[in-house]
């Protein structure tokens, strides 16, 4: 006897177990009839296909009791074919559920997963009736219930955060001090071995690469490469299994909240990289796998002639954040993953395309009004790549309060200074001031500027010493791929040397860049492997490289061993130093004589900078003061916050500069903390009295003492 289907409830969307069952709701505007079908997990075929008869407020609904976790599932949705018209109803199609809390199973392209025949101008108006079910992965019912056991978000501070970009796969993959099937996933990242590398680093957050389902592109398939940075979603609900040593059945989520626990317990925050403007099925020739076949029209950005998609984004669609549906499936992932992940953040890929409500880039657009008012996703770091490749994409510095942004800015300005081009030391003040440019006049902090010099996207901080030119030839693009302007340089040999002379200035290079992101105000964002030499062979778009060039290379050295504790100490520094992560903006940068400033910029005879000298032909070498002693903060206990005074002397000329040392604030004198030249020993203290030689391409930090005769310590 067939078990009897119940009408179900609307919500929430999904597939929700109850104990003794599930309930499946799935929105479809358009549709005129919804089918469920479930498989045999073992099989994978399916046994039993559901008419869903229930329909509120375009919600098709039931509820089927005996369906437990692990049961698989996909949809088969009918309706009008009628590209012209933007609808694409094919049920001959099996459709992974939006709201699917795993999937299971990986797509394959030799099976009929596209809704139309191939072949023709018009391929994509013609109809494919063969059932893609074989080649289509799962959707699974999964067990809601989890042990948080006292789980406590860290809740830092973002001006006190250290964040630190990681790939789950790569960070972990070579390590062989975890367990095998441990390395590359969400447990090894949560192993002791990782937890305790991340601890001796001070990072205070790890910034996931895209954890959200996605696929690999068939193009990269038959090249024999796969899409591993992962900027490819299909779900946003389930993560990605192949970081799972826990199956795809369901033991991915659990894995992935036991990450987040263990990560908890450190004092790590987890910030997701997430990618709403776009979805894995490309444009009006892609396949048919969730979205497109459940409502079109409703899900994507269609142009004036519906047949088309609009592509703010180069992968062929954009969803369609103006539908007050696809407005609440966003607002609902994001929830899920803070209140069920229990994740503390979130970085959106390409944001200003969320922010598109027409063509142009609209600060006040639905999605961040819903995003402000939520009482959930606005409390928890919320992070934009402020810009898309629509026109008008390029937004650094113009998202609403609320918001901080990766500024782009800065690692451009950065990498020029340092590079030696002319004209960058204007731009520089602004850069190692928090920006003010950018944020203050919209009521937001330096802390708003998430800075950085080397992200995934580009070359890592070894290859940006190391290479003048991007060497891409392993993505089988013919090196056309990946941005040509890097403004990278390579010390005088292309790639790999034995030139001990070349390998120091390298060395010093890539401490006087670290040391710039980690002493300028604002969130300093450190690329996973940077801080211990890792490279990618001089591949600036590692995108497809899911092997060794992308990898974190574990294996010990003298030199790899120096960077980390360089890195480990400078973090120390930072985050023991509120002076060094202020929560407000300085005053202005010209001299006014007789007034007590919070900060203050040197000629290298001693004297305050005037305008005229930020654009003079010297002008390569600057010094900066951070005084102490005029914070204009308070801590818990509402007593004035004071610290060390610090005067940064920063060299990008290639010949040495002499400074005369301005008179510190106290009177206490200066002290070295910090000198990229001292390879063996940057961190040696020593006192600092009348000048300091600042070397050629250099970084000297020399600290007052609160009092007199003491040696300044990280904290």
């Amino acid at each position: 006897m067939a078990r009897p289907i119940l009408p179900g409830r609307p919500f929430p969307l999904g597939a929700t177990w109850d104990g003794s069952g599930t309930n499946f709701a799935l929105y479809s505007e358009n549709a005129t009839r919804v089918e469920l079908c479930l498989f045999d997990n073992r099989l994978k075929r399916e046994r039993e296909r559901i008419e869903v008869r229930e329909n509120t407020a375009f919600v098709w609904h039931c509820y089927v009791p005996g369906a437990n976790p692990g049961q698989q599932y996909g949809y088969r949705v009918h309706g009008p074919f009628e590209p012209k018209r933007g609808l694409r109803f094919n049920p001959a199609k099996l459709l992974v559920d939006p709201y699917a809390k795993a999937v299971s199973g990986a797509i394959d392209w030799t099976k009929p997963i596209f809704p139309y025949r191939f072949g023709g101008d018009d391929a994509d108006l013609t109809l494919d009736k063969r059932d893609s079910s074989p080649g289509m992965p799962k959707s699974v019912v999964v067990n809601p219930y989890f042990d948080w056991d006292n789980d406590r978000a860290p809740r830092i501070p973002l001006r006190e955060s250290v964040i630190y970009e990681l790939h789950v796969r790569g960070f972990s993959k070579l390590n062989e001090k975890l367990p095998e099937g441990l390395r590359g996933t969400y447990a090894g990242l949560a192993s002791p071995a990782s937890i305790k590398y991340l601890k001796r680093l001070g990072i205070t957050a790890v910034e996931l690469m895209p954890v959200h389902h996605f696929i690999d592109d068939k193009y990269l398939i038959d090249k024999g490469l796969r899409n591993y940075w992962g900027y490819n979603t299909l779900n946003y609900f389930s993560p990605e299994p192949r970081y799972s040593s826990a199956g795809d059945t369901g033991g991915q989520v659990s894995e992935f909240k036991a990450m987040v626990r263990a990560l908890h317990r450190e004092g790590i925050e987890v910030i997701l990289d997430v990618v709403y403007n776009h979805t894995a099925e490309g444009n009006h020739l892609g396949p048919m796998l969730s979205f497109r076949g459940i409502d079109n029209t409703t899900y994507y950005r269609l142009t004036d002639d519906p047949r088309y998609y609009m592509d703010y984004t180069g992968t062929g669609n954009s969803l369609n954040v103006r539908h007050p549906q696809v407005l609440k499936l966003i607002m609902d992932s994001l929830r899920y993953w803070v209140t069920e992940m229990h994740v503390d953040g979130f970085r959106f890929d390409l944001a200003a395309t969320l922010a598109r409500e027409l063509h142009d880039v609209d600060r006040l657009s639905a999605f961040f009004d819903i995003i402000h008012q939520d009482p959930v996703v606005s409390r928890v770091k919320l992070i934009a790549e402020p810009w898309d490749v629509g026109e008008g994409g390029y937004q650094v510095g113009n998202f609403p309060v609320l918001w901080a942004e990766w500024n782009g800015k800065y690692r451009d300005t950065v990498r020029r200074f340092w590079k030696g081009d002319e004209g960058q030391l204007s731009d520089l003040a602004y850069r190692l001031t928090g920006s003010s440019d950018l944020y203050q006049n919209d009521g937001r902090k330096p802390y708003a500027s998430i800075n950085f010099v080397t992200a995934h996207d580009g070359f890592t901080l070894q290859d940006l010493v190391s290479y003048n030119e991007k060497h891409n030839e392993a993505n089988g693009e013919n090196n056309q791929d990946g941005a040509n302007d890097n403004h990278s340089w390579n010390m005088g040999a292309e790639g790999t040397t034995d030139d001990d002379e070349i390998i120091a200035a390298r060395e010093r290079q890539k401490r006087n860049l670290l040391a710039t992101l980690l002493l300028s105000q604002g969130v300093p964002m450190v690329l996973m492997g940077d801080e211990m030499g890792r490279t990618q062979q001089g591949n600036n778009n590692a995108y497809c490289q899911d092997n060794e060039i992308s990898w974190n290379d574990w294996k010990p050295t003298q030199q790899k061993r120096q960077f980390l504790d360089f890195a480990a100490r400078l973090i120390e520094l930072k985050r023991g130093h509120p002076n060094l992560r202020r929560r407000k903006f300085s005053s202005d940068r010209t001299a006014h004589p007789g007034v007590v400033k919070d900060l203050a910029w040197y000629r290298p005879d001693g004297e305050e900078m005037t305008e005229a000298d930020w654009t003079a032909s010297w002008a390569r070498s600057v010094g900066l003061m951070f005084n102490g002693n005029t914070l204009d903060e308070l801590d818990d206990l509402a007593r004035p916050v004071v610290d060390n005074s610090f005067l940064i002397l920063v060299n990008s000329h290639h010949e040495p500069v002499t400074y005369k040392l301005p008179d510190s604030p106290l009177g206490h004198g200066w002290e070295t903390v910090v000198n990229t030249t001292c390879l063996e020993d940057p961190f040696r203290r020593s006192a600092a009295a009348g000048e300091v030689e600042v070397g050629p391409r250099s970084l000297i930090l020399l600290c007052e003492p609160r009092e007199r005769h003491a040696v300044p310590t990280a904290g």
